[in-house]
């Protein structure tokens, strides 16, 4: 990913002087100055999302709050910007993190169950969105013999999961929690699914990536389908992202833990 700084001209557009410092996390291509965060691309979506975010209410949980320019903008020359928000990444080896992310998360959804789907979900052509619609049935998808067996394992368990809204699918990494504030829902991803499928995407990773035990299925609450799904949605991004040859991942390993997560789902 690329480490290019926001222009000067991107800064006083959002009115904010220098330095911009680089922001740890997510995908490598944020930034901080003054009291915001620049993030490049992402026009249209961010414009809709910073619209619709001006009409929710947090109850339970903060947003990084959507920031337009001195010209009413919500994107200048490609970068966009949010308020900084207070909070640090949580212990992931805690069942309590887990818990408090789905927490965190279901107020989001309650929060913004209202709003109505965006056309410019169908424009998107990223890793991300096209690996979603592979594994809702909404495009053709043959995966890497690393992935194949799994994959079938985990094709037999998917179910319709609930009426589709607008959600976060991307919850892991982007909850901070500060003391005696409400957890903070960042770098919204939002696709139009059953809220389940979000949380699905939670637990997937907690036990792909965090060595969380099985037994936390039963802890959270969360169905073994939208699980299997979301472990699907996860390979299905590593195989867009070597197809298109951006990626060299570790496909063996990748493989192995997506093996261990479809175990502990008893699949």
């Amino acid at each position: 990913m690329s480490r290019d700084q926001p222009p000067l001209a991107v800064l006083h557009g959002f009115g904010v002087d220098g330095p911009a410092r680089p922001l740890d996390g997510g995908q490598g291509t944020s930034w901080v100055a003054g009291n915001l965060v620049f993030k490049p691309g992402d026009g249209p979506l961010h414009e809709w999302l910073a619209g619709a975010l001006a009409d929710v209410t947090p109850d339970g949980f903060r947003v990084a709050e959507p920031v337009c320019t001195r010209e009413g903008a919500w994107v200048c020359h490609g970068w966009s910007a949010t308020r900084w928000v207070e909070g640090s990444e949580p212990d992931h080896s805690a069942m309590s993190t887990w818990q408090e992310i789905l927490a965190a998360g279901r107020a989001f959804h309650r929060a913004v169950a209202h709003l109505g789907r965006p056309d410019l979900l169908d424009r998107r052509q990223d890793w991300w969105a096209r690996a979603d619609r592979a594994v809702w049935g909404e495009r053709d998808i043959r995966f890497r013999p690393e992935f194949a067996a799994v994959a079938r394992r985990l094709q037999d368990a998917p179910e319709p999961l609930g009426r589709p809204q607008i959600v976060h699918a991307d919850l892991t990494n982007n909850v901070l929690f500060a003391p005696g504030r409400a957890p903070a829902v960042i770098d919204i991803s939002p696709y139009w699914r059953p809220p389940e499928y979000a949380e699905g995407v939670v637990v997937a990773d907690a036990l792909c990536w965090h060595s969380a035990s099985a037994s936390l299925l039963e802890t959270v609450d969360v169905s073994v389908a939208s699980v299997a799904r979301a472990l699907l949605f996860r390979m299905a991004t590593t195989n867009e992202r070597v197809a298109s040859g951006a990626d060299r991942a570790d496909l063996k390993d990748e493989a192995r833990r997506y093996a261990l997560a479809t175990a502990a789902l008893g699949l």
